[in-house]
């Protein structure tokens, strides 16, 4: 489950875009960060995708990525001309294709590499769906199959892309939207496949054209329900509505961090095997199986586009960072897999995050001021640091990344310090009891 937000220039602070999103997967799926460099390719050779190849086009564009770390696609990802692109997890009445095709983060990073604005990608993804559908395991350690939609943004534009099979529907945005895991085009699009309609009342979904409501005659009832995407999408465009006209990067970031409208300095991710929020934790029980591995954050200028990236999970317990697609990324660690590595990134903060989770609100309190200080540096120097050259961005993002780290780890000792005041609930206690066993944690 994730959520993906943006916001035009028209509803934010600045006149920028802004767009946000959590990658929401299995606890132990570690998420990498990379930067992948413009390249021509041959005539006639193909690329290898998850699980199938296709043709490569003459020439694709450096990409910057955030993704699991075994599959070749992305969850959310720029490129160099600004355009970024989130894919969520959407549940319908279309067969699942089961075998070998193209996943949804493979259309993400396809298009990012091949198109040079957010319509141009909303085209990539909609031919290669027409030419090769969409399907295969999108699940780490448990099979998972789904099928997409996108928020698709550049400096100047955005769209929403939602599909359902080969069927799809595409509205721009106005002022801002949010999508979650459930279809949110109804009656009404600015574009959409051929056979959008008549699939449907073939189908007996809806009786004629006059009836047909995209959401309601292709969403599957219990997977969309059981994700709660309603109730998460609902949660951040009334986020960003309270703040309309005056949206920053920071509250992008804090829209990523929430957990609710009832939270409170005392709430706990423990209790519950059902619920989730759009800063989501992982609990026992197949519901409660995913959490926010990683979380993105973009501030879009036709000349310059900032990604601030954490490259670690739970954004509540960590610290986004600033990149820029044409001065790279730090090094992260050694490569990512679904075991602990302490010279990885990604795993280093897990030392943190799970110390967190047992005692949740005390162990928070004990850097949280902290963290919104490093952060809000972090978030005032960027503002300079847009104007420099490259090489200096390049040392910019390299020393937000040391200090960071070298926060976390105080951070980490501190917290540990802390004893846990109660009991933590048996379900839950037992589900991290066994993550930790398969990551091999220290």
């Amino acid at each position: 489950m994730c959520d993906t937000l943006v916001a035009l220039g028209n509803a934010t602070a600045d006149g920028s875009v802004l767009f946000a999103k959590n990658s929401d997967r299995e606890p132990n799926e570690a998420h990498e960060l990379v930067i992948v460099p413009r390249a021509a390719h041959p005539a006639g050779s193909s690329v290898r995708c998850t699980y199938v190849e296709i043709p490569q086009v003459a020439e694709t564009f450096a990409v910057l990525l955030a993704k699991p770390f075994w599959i070749w696609g992305a969850e959310m990802g720029a490129n160099q001309y600004g355009v970024v692109i989130g894919n969520e997890a959407v549940f319908t009445k279309v067969p699942y294709e089961k075998g070998p095709a193209l996943t949804g983060m493979d259309f993400l990073r396809l298009a990012l590499e091949r198109a040079a604005t957010a319509r141009a990608a909303l085209g990539v993804i909609t031919s290669l769906l027409g030419a090769y559908g969409q399907g295969g395991n999108c699940g780490f350690t448990h099979p998972f199959y789904y099928h997409n939609s996108f928020i698709i943004a550049d400096p100047r534009e955005a769209w929403v892309l939602e599909t359902a099979g080969r069927e799809w529907a595409a509205e721009q945005v106005r002022d801002m939207h949010s999508i979650s895991n459930k279809i949110t085009i109804g009656s009404q699009w600015d574009l959409a496949s051929p056979g959008l309609v008549d699939y449907a009342i073939e189908r007996g979904w809806c009786r004629s054209r006059q009836h047909f409501d995209f959401a309601r005659c292709y969403s599957d009832f219990l997977y969309t329900n059981l994700g709660e995407g309603y109730s998460r999408q609902c949660r951040t465009t009334d986020l960003m509505s309270a703040q309309r006209g005056g949206i920053t990067a920071a509250n992008m970031m804090a829209y990523l961090r929430d957990h609710g409208a009832d939270s409170s300095s005392a709430w706990s991710p423990a209790p519950g095997v059902t619920g989730s929020d759009v800063c989501m934790h992982a609990g026992f029980g197949p519901v409660r199986n995913g959490q926010s591995v990683g979380s993105m954050v973009s501030r879009l200028t036709p000349g310059m586009q900032t990604h601030w990236l954490t490259g670690t999970s739970a954004p509540c317990t960590g610290v986004f960072k600033p990149v820029w697609m044409d001065s790279g990324l730090p090094d992260a660690g050694t490569s990512l897999r679904g075991e602990y590595d302490g010279a990885a990134l990604w795993w280093q903060h897990e030392t943190l995050h799970r110390a967190v989770l047992q005692d949740y609100a005390a162990r928070t309190a004990v850097y949280q001021s902290e963290r919104d200080a490093l952060e809000s540096g972090f978030v005032r120097a960027e503002q300079e640091m847009r104007a420099r050259p490259a090489a200096e961005r390049a040392d910019f993002t390299a020393a937000c990344f040391a200090r960071s780290a070298e926060a976390e780890a105080g951070w980490s000792k501190r917290v540990q310090a802390v004893p846990a005041r109660k009991r933590l609930p048996v379900l839950f206690n037992l589900a991290w009891k066994q993550f930790n066993q398969q990551a091999k944690m220290p």
